[in-house]
């Protein structure tokens, strides 16, 4: 028997996709705001929408990988490696955004949205931040490593704030566009909606 193609699994994987080549496009201008990315939105995106939780971790993670490859290999010629260090935090990190997109908007609404953009951009701000500090990050008033104690911890936290801001805004603004998007294709085309 011909297994037809789910009309609803193709829409979210070519969101995610489209959202993965903003990034893509985003790193490429030399006027990008630092952190102002699409990533946020797609692990919560991904989250909400997938039925399947390993759907939802495995693509977005997937093609957070490709466009990683992409960045570092392509846009910044390798500069860093064939990855850069500590893409196994970015990722765990990352999978947490979408487990907080399964579980924050099992109901999809605006307030449901900016609750989720809000957890997933403190959840990326403190562990992301956390990670840097027991890393041995730099300092960035002092160009040396961030001393070991909770002002150190603190100065990750602050040195990190505005790059927060920034992963909050991006969230909010391509988890609007995305989710809006989605939400009237949803009316418009009654089969992308999950049977229950």
């Amino acid at each position: 028997m011909k297994q037809s193609i789910n009309p609803r699994f193709t829409t979210l994987l070519c969101f995610i996709l489209v959202l993965a080549l903003i990034r893509i496009i985003n790193v490429a201008q030399p006027s990008a705001v630092a952190n102002f990315t699409p990533i946020g939105a797609m692990g919560l995106f991904a989250g909400a929408y997938f039925s399947q939780r390993g759907k939802a971790l495995f693509f977005p993670l997937l093609t957070l990988f490709i466009s990683d490859m992409v960045i570092n290999n392509v846009i910044y010629g390798g500069q860093y490696g064939f990855i850069y260090d500590g893409w196994y935090w970015v990722y765990g990190i990352f999978a947490l955004v979408v487990l907080l997109g399964n579980v924050l908007l099992k109901k999809v609404s605006l307030k449901n949205i900016v609750v989720a953009s809000i957890a997933a951009a403190v959840t990326h701000w403190v562990l992301s931040d956390f990670t840097v500090w027991l890393s041995g990050g730099t300092d960035i008033r002092t160009q040396l490593p961030l001393s070991r104690d909770w002002a150190g911890l603190q100065q990750a936290l602050a040195q990190g704030f505005p790059f927060m801001r920034n992963f909050l805004a991006g969230t909010l603004a391509y988890g609007a566009i995305f989710f809006g998007g989605f939400e009237l294709l949803k009316v418009r085309f009654p089969q992308l909606s999950v049977v229950k």
